[in-house]
C-alpha cells in the first residue's frame, strides 16, 4: 500500500494528508473545490514550519513531507492509482453517499475505501458501493499530525483482511488504532457527544456560566479542554448533527440536542470556524486570551 487519495482538503482532510506523507506515502489530495486544495496546503506547510520550529522534523523532512503530496481537482484523476482512498469531507450522509458511489467507479478494483467520517454508518455507506467488504471506518482525532487514536470501525460486511491492513498502517503512521463496531457514534462520540450536550443543557437551564462548566470539567476531570470550548472546536454544526445521527439510530430521548445548540447553529454561531459559540475569537488577541484560560 503505497499510493492514498484524501478526499477533502479540509481541517481533516489536509491534516490525514499531512500524516500519510509524513510517514513517506504518496498523497494525492482532491477537493473540487481549488481554493479548498490551497488552503489546506498552506495549512500543513504552516503545521510543518510549527513542527520545524519545534525541532521535531528537520528541513529534509519538510521537503520530503510536501513532495510527496499532490493536489488534484478531478476526483476521477486523483483516485485511478489509489491503494487506499480515504474520505474526509463534510459529516452529511447525503454527500458521504454520492461521493463513495463515485469511488466505487473511480477507484481500482483492488483499493480499500475508508471513510473518516465520526457518526455516520459504516455499513450504510458500503452499501452504495459493489464492494461492501472493502469499506472501513478511519475516524481519525484533530489535530490529526498531534493525536495518536485512530478509531478502526467495521461493517457489516468488512473483510477481516481488510481490517488487518487498515490497522497495520495506522500503525505505521504512528498511530494507535482501535477496533470498534458499526453502531450510531460508534465509541468516542457516543461517549463524548452526549456529555457535550449535557454541559450545553446546564449553561441552557442556568446551572453555571460557560468559563465555570469548562473550569469544573478540567480542573475536576483532568480533561485537557472544557466541553464547550472542545464543542467550538468540533463544530457546534457537526455536534448537532452527530447528535442527531445518535437520536435518529437510537430513539432515545436522552440523545436529543439541546435547544441552545439548535438555535446557535441556526445563528450561524458555530465556534472558532464562524468566529463565535461558546467564546468569542473574532480576534486573536481574544482568541489567544481563551486559550490561556485552560493552558
Amino acid at each position: 500500500m503505497k499510493n492514498i487519495a484524501v478526499i477533502g482538503a479540509g481541517t481533516m482532510g489536509n491534516g490525514i494528508a499531512h500524516t500519510f506523507a509524513q510517514s513517506g506515502y504518496q498523497v494525492q489530495l482532491i477537493d473540487i473545490n481549488s481554493d479548498a486544495v490551497e488552503k489546506g496546503m498552506t495549512t500543513i506547510i504552516k503545521n510543518l514550519d510549527r513542527m520545524l520550529s519545534k525541532e521535531l522534523i528537520t528541513q529534509n523532512q519538510k521537503a520530503e513531507t510536501l513532495a510527496n503530496i499532490t493536489t488534484q481537482i478531478d476526483l476521477k484523476k486523483g483516485v485511478e492509482k489509489a491503494d487506499l482512498v480515504i474520505e474526509a469531507a463534510t459529516e452529511n450522509g447525503d454527500l458521504k453517499l454520492k461521493i463513495f458511489k463515485q469511488l466505487d467507479e473511480f477507484s481500482p478494483i483492488e483499493a480499500i475505501l475508508a471513510s473518516n467520517t465520526s457518526s455516520i454508518s459504516i455499513t450504510k455507506i458500503a452499501a452504495v458501493t459493489k464492494r461492501p467488504n472493502q469499506v472501513i471506518g478511519m475516524h481519525f482525532m484533530n489535530p490529526v499530525p498531534v493525536m495518536k487514536l485512530v478509531e478502526i470501525i467495521n461493517g457489516y460486511a468488512t473483510a477481516d483482511v481488510v481490517t488487518q491492513q487498515i490497522m497495520a498502517v495506522s500503525k505505521k503512521l504512528g498511530k494507535i488504532p482501535v477496533k470498534v463496531n458499526d453502531y450510531p457514534g460508534f465509541i468516542a462520540n457516543r461517549i463524548l457527544m452526549p456529555m457535550i450536550n449535557e454541559a450545553i443543557y446546564s449553561l441552557y437551564e442556568g446551572v453555571a456560566g460557560v468559563y465555570e462548566i469548562d473550569t469544573v470539567m478540567k480542573l475536576g476531570m483532568a480533561h485537557p479542554m472544557g466541553p464547550l470550548q472542545l464543542a467550538d472546536f468540533i463544530g457546534l454544526d457537526v455536534c448537532l448533527s452527530i447528535l442527531n445521527v445518535l437520536y435518529s439510530g437510537f430513539g432515545n430521548p436522552k440523545y436529543a440536542p439541546c435547544p441552545l445548540l439548535v438555535n446557535m447553529v441556526m445563528a450561524g454561531k458555530l465556534g472558532v470556524k464562524s468566529g463565535e459559540g461558546f467564546y468569542d475569537y473574532t480576534t486573536t488577541k481574544k482568541a489567544e486570551t481563551i486559550a490561556k484560560q485552560f493552558i
